[in-house]
């Protein structure tokens, strides 16, 4: 089989002499010459050869040096390599093999025989030599190549991002790193399927690759879960620049399987070594920042600092404590009475739950949404619903008509255990469904899954009231009243007017309450703390009142000790039982 073999040597003698005997091994090889290093690498770069027979002792450079321009320049050899040469030293010749000749053969022993076999040898070992760089090259893929994305996997990135700050401690140069995840992302998946998830993280990485120059290090770590780093930063807000293309391009709708999804990301940037003198420590930073972001709305960016880290880790102690709540006993529910607004009489109650940690006591502002990320909220919401239900079970026993209104958390709509749990509290202290009232807000109704839809339906179907809380705090749509089996509608405390002040709020009370009462809704007004509120809640005849004015969360304890019993006959032959 005809070969093309390129002959590098000075020495025009024995080039004739290699291209006679190759020419009596076939005479159909085409041969080029070369007579130094330079115009030998000028021809490997331009032409493909099947062996290059390549003389050690040269002018200016010799034959080692050839193979290492090879390897310097990263030029992919398709070439068995035979080193030549009149020296017999074996020194010389493990050299030149250690190198990347794939055989030696001294000068003085080329014969037609002894060059036919080198070359079939030299061959023989570059075929090997080739597959094993393949297999090289798939195990390397599959251990830093993302199988869906195609970008750099967490294993990739870590190795990455530990030689960027190792060469940048020496250059002195900045490096930001983008952590950021899709928002809402479980949403796709849970609606159109993991099949369409697939695709939509696919094309997002397409929109986002159109934002990068190709030489930051892109990386999918899991899930929908991103980061990229960019290095040689020239200014911090380089990094701003790049982040806020992302969010712009990720605007435009994606249209997959003919449905249309919206999408949008939460980006943290953490800065060495202004944040961070460790890949470890600057992953940690932009961790943080990417939670800030999410705090903020989604759909935003956020750099790290310093404040941060303590805002996370009073977060962290505040999870981990909270994981232990339920097993110390640590919670306890108050009661606000619920008042009947024509005679100020008490006609239910609204659970509220109160934390006494280690710490000591915590407000719900910042537990529950803690409780809500971390779906603890979960376990604590059963407890909740337990406890609530035992209560007003003794209540009722000697007033009937008394309801116990209790909050659901948009993550407890999606607790496959609530349902049953319900109807196992129902049966357990002899519950009629009716006289319970689950409060919903409406960020939970922003959740079109069926699940949740789901969850509400058959509560209402169980018998149970449905309540739409914080009803005007910006989320508020009338379409809500009419796709969910709304029973009550409570009015923000927010938008009672001030005390003493001519306010455009009594208006828009005013104009809420004329529609509710059109749909035939009950309403609760919430934040009664003037009796101003007071003669704005009669005047407009609602039916229902909570607040300060009237009474605090008590525990159940307190209940039968307010002061202003008979203004409140409902109560008055109730006995609290502990």
């Amino acid at each position: 089989m005809s070969m093309k073999i390129l002959i590098v040597d000075d020495d025009q003698v024995d080039r004739i002499h290699i291209k006679r005997m190759m020419r009596r091994i076939d005479s159909g090889n085409v041969i080029t010459e070369a007579e130094d290093v330079d115009s030998a690498l000028s021809l490997i770069i331009e032409q493909n050869f099947d062996v290059v027979l390549l003389d050690y002792t040269m002018p200016k450079k010799n034959g080692l040096e050839l193979l290492k321009e090879i390897q310097e320049q990263n030029i992919e050899k398709h070439s068995a390599i035979i080193m030549m040469s009149t020296s017999e030293q074996e020194e010389l010749a493990l050299s030149c093999l250690q190198a990347g000749a794939h055989d030696f053969i001294i000068k003085s022993d080329i014969t037609g025989y002894r060059l036919r076999r080198a070359i079939l040898a030299a061959q023989a070992r570059f075929d090997m030599e080739t597959k094993l760089k393949e297999s090289y090259k798939k195990v390397k893929q599959l251990a830093e190549q993302d199988n869906l994305t195609k970008l750099a996997n967490r294993y990739f990135f870590d190795e990455s991002l530990k030689l960027t700050i190792a060469n940048n401690e020496r250059q002195k140069h900045k490096t930001a790193l983008l952590l950021f995840d899709l928002d809402h992302f479980k949403y796709v998946n849970d609606t159109h399927g993991h099949d369409v998830g697939d695709i939509l993280l696919q094309k997002v990485v397409h929109r986002i690759h159109t934002c990068l120059r190709g030489n930051e290090v892109f990386s999918r770590l899991g899930g929908d879960e991103f980061a990229i780093i960019l290095n040689h930063l020239d200014r911090v807000g380089d990094a701003e620049k790049v982040s806020l293309r992302i969010l712009n391009v990720l605007i435009k709708p994606f249209f997959i399987n003919d449905a249309q999804i919206n999408m949008a990301a939460s980006i943290g940037i953490s800065i060495y070594p202004d944040n961070a003198n460790d890949a470890s420590d600057l992953f940690k930073k932009a961790d943080i920042a990417m939670y800030k972001a999410k705090k903020l709305g989604r759909n935003q960016i956020a750099f790290f600092e310093d404040e941060m880290q303590q805002q996370f880790l009073n977060r962290y102690k505040i999870e981990n404590d909270l994981s232990q709540a339920l097993d110390k006993q640590q919670f306890e529910l108050f009661y606000q009475p619920v008042f009947n607004c024509e005679d100020s009489a008490i006609i239910g109650f609204e659970a509220l739950l109160r934390w006494h940690s280690d710490q000591g006591l915590i407000s719900p502002d910042i537990f529950i949404p803690i409780a809500e990320e971390s779906r603890l909220i979960k376990p604590i919401g059963r407890w909740v619903i337990s406890q609530a239900c035992r209560q007003i079970s003794i209540w009722q026993e000697h007033c009937p008509d008394l309801t116990m209104a209790i909050n659901l958390s948009p993550i407890q709509l999606l607790d496959s255990l609530l349902l049953p749990h319900i109807k196992k509290c129902f049966k357990q202290y002899s519950i009629q469904p009716e006289t319970i009232e689950f409060e919903i807000t409406e960020t939970a109704l922003l959740d079109d899954s069926w699940q949740t839809q789901a969850v509400i339906n058959s509560l209402s179907e169980l018998g149970c009231k449905i309540a739409l809380d914080d009803f005007g705090t910006g989320f508020s749509s009338l379409s809500h009243l009419h796709h969910f089996p709304i029973d009550t509608v409570k009015i923000d405390k927010s938008l009672m007017p001030p005390e003493g002040v001519d306010f455009s709020n009594e208006k828009i009370i005013h104009g809420l309450v004329i529609m509710l009462q059109y749909l035939k809704l009950n309403i609760v007004a919430e934040g009664v703390e003037f009796q101003s509120h007071l003669t704005l809640c009669q005047m407009l005849n609602i039916q229902k009142l909570q607040g300060y004015l009237l009474s605090k969360p008590l525990p159940p304890g307190e209940i039968n000790k307010i002061a202003l019993f008979s203004r409140y006959p409902n109560m008055m032959p109730c006995v609290v039982r502990q």
